[in-house]
């Protein structure tokens, strides 16, 4: 029976180490052993739960249940927001799983394991191989942070003639700011300051904007698409004159409360807003192998999968002050 070390949320918030065990394996789960784990903010959100933090895993299989084909001991692989799901609905079968409505996704299923821990067992119709080309650290923040920005701009079919906004160069600002300039996109990108704009030149971008205090935006060209990566809502008044028409805006920050865009230059622009969620299988597995070709990474801090590490790099991510992704690592 597998065992492993797990680290859990509580009411208070602090973190709790813990053990999980499972029963043998059966169909095709998988045992793995975790040797890297991404910290993303959907995991302060649940940080005061009683469940296993962590959503960002990568591992190397241990061992396989009898119904598994592809991956075998030794292998490495991640995993990110969605363990399982029905396989037989209208969204399972046109490759949009992550919209069924058995989904069995973080903080709703499987709340004994996640990615904050020394072992796990998932799926192998969920797991991805990684690519030879990233280490167990860089692909951490690419299984949510970095399939949620490649997610926008792949499925919704972003052409390489677009003008692409990025705003907030964060955990996934910085990786949005890389996946739109290698697919061949002028990316500008809007912050508060001007603090980050050396490093959002040298990720790829073409065009940078300060917010902070402004009155009006200028941009080169209006922007055909924007990623939204940012906690705080935006000044939307601000931001819908350097719109192009028919732009699409993509919220992609967790937040409270409802979206409110002026009615006017929506309905006269033409402006789309999407939502989405975490990439589908397929996007997942084609953001893994565009990342190690164009050599994609995430600037990541490391801490110790430990309590201590793992309350350290909360702490910093919630202070705002982490570079840009944590990530734990075993000790």
């Amino acid at each position: 029976m597998p065992s492993f070390t797990v680290f859990k949320g509580s009411k208070d918030g602090s973190i709790h180490e813990s053990k999980t065990e499972k029963p043998e394996l059966h169909g095709d789960q998988v045992f793995l052993k975790i040797t890297a784990s991404g910290l993303c903010g959907t995991d302060l959100h649940y940080r005061n739960q009683d469940m296993v933090l962590g959503h960002e895993g990568v591992g190397v299989v241990e061992s396989t249940g009898p119904e598994c084909k592809y991956l075998k001991k030794g292998d490495r692989v991640g995993w990110g927001y969605e363990h399982d799901s029905c396989g037989h609905c209208r969204e399972c079968l046109t490759g949009n799983e992550t919209y069924c409505p058995e989904r069995a996704m973080y903080a709703m299923a499987d709340l004994d394991q996640g990615s904050f821990g020394t072992g796990a067992v998932w799926r192998e119709a969920f797991l991805f191989r990684i690519p030879d080309g990233l280490s167990d650290e860089a692909a951490a923040p690419l299984q949510c942070g970095g399939a949620t920005v490649f997610n926008a701009l792949h499925t919704y079919r972003t052409d390489p003639t677009e003008t692409v906004g990025i705003m907030g160069v964060g955990g996934l600002g910085h990786l949005a700011i890389q996946f739109a300039a290698k697919m061949g996109c002028r990316v500008v990108v809007l912050s508060g300051s001007d603090r980050k704009k050396d490093e959002a030149m040298k990720l790829g971008a073409h065009e940078f904007i300060a917010m902070k205090g402004a009155k009006e935006l200028k941009v080169s060209r209006p922007l055909d698409r924007l990623l939204v990566t940012t906690s705080a809502k935006p000044d939307w008044n601000l931001i819908a004159p350097i719109m192009a028409s028919r732009a699409t805006i993509h919220p992609l920050s967790v937040d409270e409360g409802n979206f409110e865009f002026p009615y006017m230059p929506m309905i006269l622009n033409g402006i789309n807003v999407q939502g989405s969620v975490v990439a589908a299988r397929a996007v997942h597995f084609r953001m893994l192998e565009f990342a190690a070709q164009h050599k994609i990474e995430p600037i990541i801090e490391k801490f110790p999968m430990t309590v201590k590490g793992i309350t350290d790099a909360m702490e910093k991510l919630n202070s705002g002050d982490m570079r840009y992704r944590a990530v734990l690592v075993p000790q």
